[in-house]
């Protein structure tokens, strides 16, 4: 098949979606399709040639991808890019995707996960990986997930929704709950969420996240283990914990191995209630949410052994560190066959 894996973007979760690209075609490669990565912003301003060549490209069009320490630079991103436009669709994307029998999507964050590009393929009739836009656009928007997360009886903490400027800090700062957690509703990869202990501490939060958005999600903060549901093809694979370096799962131990890195336990040690209780709350939320081929929900299980839904990934990471091809390899799935399975699964739907 000639297949575009499209990545990269211009969210904050751009240097994750680069490596699950480029991690992505490269698998797609070795089992023999015709594979490239095309960067959403850049698009192929360098590229020369016919586009139908492209998919010809020896080595795919991939480059060398890493997660960095820091978030990207997307003002350096957006300068860096020849083709000047207000477009967030680099040049010649909407044209080399029409030519692909698949677009494969490994976009993190707003335009990839919101059901922007989603329904823009939709209008184009190209299939795409994942789910539609509708499902999409819903579960990437963090209170609107929680309403529904409500509405279909999955136990979630306590929340509020809270759209606010600088000028309304003080007030929230006496008003809001601590401790708590703090998460601009758009947001991913654990960028734009803050866990204040102190209303010291929370008005710095809230302060900092402005540089985000201007809506957030207000939550109980709930201690426990922390865990995380791959659903695929509409089942449960194991649930895998995640035990953080120094209590926190943020930006650096998602992504980052060694000390600084989160220890991975797949599959998770829970006991078999445990391990119903978060699959089936799995599959009700992805299925309330009308989510296709697959997902991946995150819980924390308290000291009473209650799960707590926290939030569902739509286009969760293929990075090498990532979730969900840790729990196919545990279902006997290799990386390039759990690629495989997603684009079938896709375009089945």
């Amino acid at each position: 098949m000639k297949i575009v894996v499209l990545g990269g973007g211009i969210s904050t979760e751009r240097h994750v979606s680069l490596v699950t690209s480029t991690g992505v075609c490269k698998a797609l490669r070795s089992v023999g399709h015709k594979a490239i990565f095309v960067d959403m912003y850049l698009g192929l301003e360098d590229f020369e040639g016919p586009l139908e060549s492209a998919f010809d490209a020896p080595d795919g069009l991939c480059r060398s991808a890493a997660i960095e320490h820091e978030e990207p630079d997307l003002k350096a991103v957006i300068a860096s890019r020849k083709f000047k436009s207000p477009s967030r669709l680099g040049k010649n994307v909407l044209e080399i995707c029409a030519l692909a029998d698949c677009v494969f999507l490994g976009l993190h964050g707003a335009d990839g996960e919101d059901g922007k590009i989603q329904a823009t393929l939709d209008l184009m009739g190209v299939p795409y990986t994942g789910s539609d836009s509708l499902s999409s656009a819903m579960a990437m928007d963090k209170a609107v997930a929680k309403r529904i997360m409500e509405s279909c009886g999955v136990r979630t903490p306590a929340w509020q929704e809270v759209t606010y400027s600088i000028d309304d800090v003080p007030a929230l700062v006496e008003r809001l709950p601590v401790p708590c957690v703090l998460k601009i509703v758009d947001g991913g990869s654990s960028i734009g969420v803050e866990l204040p202990d102190t209303r010291e501490e929370l008005e710095t939060a809230l302060k900092k996240l402005l540089n985000y958005g201007h809506r957030l999600v207000v939550e109980q903060k709930i201690s426990g283990t922390e865990l995380t549901v791959p659903v695929l093809d509409d089942r449960c694979l194991c649930p895998i914990e995640i035990v953080p370096p120094e209590g926190t799962f943020d930006y650096v131990a998602k992504y980052q191995s060694g000390d600084k890195g989160a220890q991975e336990i797949c599959p998770a040690r829970i006991d078999k209630a445990a391990w119903d209780q978060v699959c089936e709350a799995a599959l009700k939320f992805h299925r309330a949410l009308g989510l296709s081929v697959y997902s991946r929900t995150d819980f924390i299980l308290d000291t009473n052994g209650d799960a707590w839904c926290l939030e569902v990934n739509t286009l969760p990471g293929m990075t090498p560190n990532s979730l969900i091809p840790k729990a196919a390899a545990v279902d006997g799935m290799s990386y390039p066959e759990l690629c495989e399975k997603i684009i079938e699964l896709s375009m089945k739907r």
